[in-house]
């Protein structure tokens, strides 16, 4: 039976890769600090499930402490890691960009430092479409140049995948660098725009809207961003790969709310701000590798999307 390791696996994305994981027989391990960047409560929730199945083991702990790492890794002998642990988001980066480098890129190198020491010969490494930056050649390809990110977060993603680079060219590990656009789906975390634009419209509360509404997003479910996952875990053809994992689709801002308006069946009270520092005007992968290389194909349409979302959250409230 393999043996994966998810780091963040009680996180929005790892929780749905972890759901997967053990339908399919994978014997999983899931390290998660449970951090107070939002309710930590929420990502408990997330596992409550896993926590009784006899494939799964859950450490708690911080990828910055390498003992702790050390002491998991030698416990297990896995066959692959999929690290997907970080400090997340943006706009959270810019308060404390120090935190995002500690976690993001020294936590990210403990973690290759550990698939180097224990021999583990797979790693999958959850990066964003946030390194592309302000890109004027659309849809992004993953030969597009990253040299200009513009914020912390940004940065800290770009540094991992040169990191990552690095320890495949020199060590022999597979490392596939998954480059995530704007995923959303049941179990978003709350500080996001869709979540946080339902709440707020359920609630009647205004939602505060960055810029015109004109920014353009590539809205991904998770779903398909798990399938993305599966088949760079069953992907063996090269040492190092970048991979786009996007829908391959643009909507625009206040197309969203619209669509989260139609599925709530209330109308959005508009707060309208200044454009944040930090944030890309738009996002849109080409996703013609992960096809070819993956068999990538996403299926699920924004107004699907959004409309499994909010029963998920009117559910989760009745909960």
């Amino acid at each position: 039976m393999q043996q994966i390791l998810v780091t963040g696996g009680a996180g929005f994305i790892g929780s749905h890769l972890v759901d997967r994981l053990l339908a399919a027989g994978y014997w999983v391990a899931v390290i998660d600090d449970f951090n107070d960047f939002y309710e930590p409560a929420v990502k408990r929730q997330n596992v409550a499930e896993h926590i009784t199945h006899p494939n799964y083991r859950l450490y708690e702990g911080d990828i910055r402490d390498r003992a702790f790492l050390d002491e998991v890794f030698a416990a297990n002998s896995f066959t692959a890691v999929v690290h997907l642990a970080a400090r997340a988001g943006v706009r959270p980066s810019l308060v404390e960009p120090v935190l995002y480098q500690e976690v993001n890129v020294g936590g990210t190198q403990n973690i290759f430092e550990c698939c180097r020491k224990f021999e583990v010969k797979k790693c999958i490494f959850g990066s964003s479409s946030s390194v592309y930056g302000i890109n004027s050649k659309v849809p992004f390809a993953e030969d597009d140049p990253i040299f200009q990110p513009i914020s912390p977060y940004a940065a800290t993603k770009a540094a991992g995948e040169l990191l990552a680079h690095v320890y495949s060219h020199l060590y022999g590990i597979q490392i596939l660098c998954l480059r995530f656009f704007t995923v959303y789906g049941p179990r978003q975390r709350p500080d996001l725009a869709i979540h946080k634009f339902t709440k707020l419209i359920d609630q009647g509360l205004p939602i505060p809207v960055y810029g015109d509404g004109s920014t353009c997003r590539d809205y991904t479910y998770v779903d398909d961003i798990v399938n993305g996952i599966i088949g760079a875990l069953h992907y063996s053809a090269s040492l190092y790969e970048i991979i786009n994992l996007g829908n391959s689709d643009t909507v625009y801002l206040k197309d969203l709310i619209r669509v989260i308006e139609e599925c709530l069946g209330k109308k959005a009270v508009i707060k309208w701000l200044p454009p944040q520092p930090g944030d890309v005007p738009l996002t849109f992968a080409d996703i013609g590798k992960a096809r070819r290389l993956l068999d990538f194909e996403p299926a699920t349409a924004i107004e699907e999307g959004i409309a499994n979302f909010v029963a998920w959250y009117r559910q989760s409230r009745r909960d």
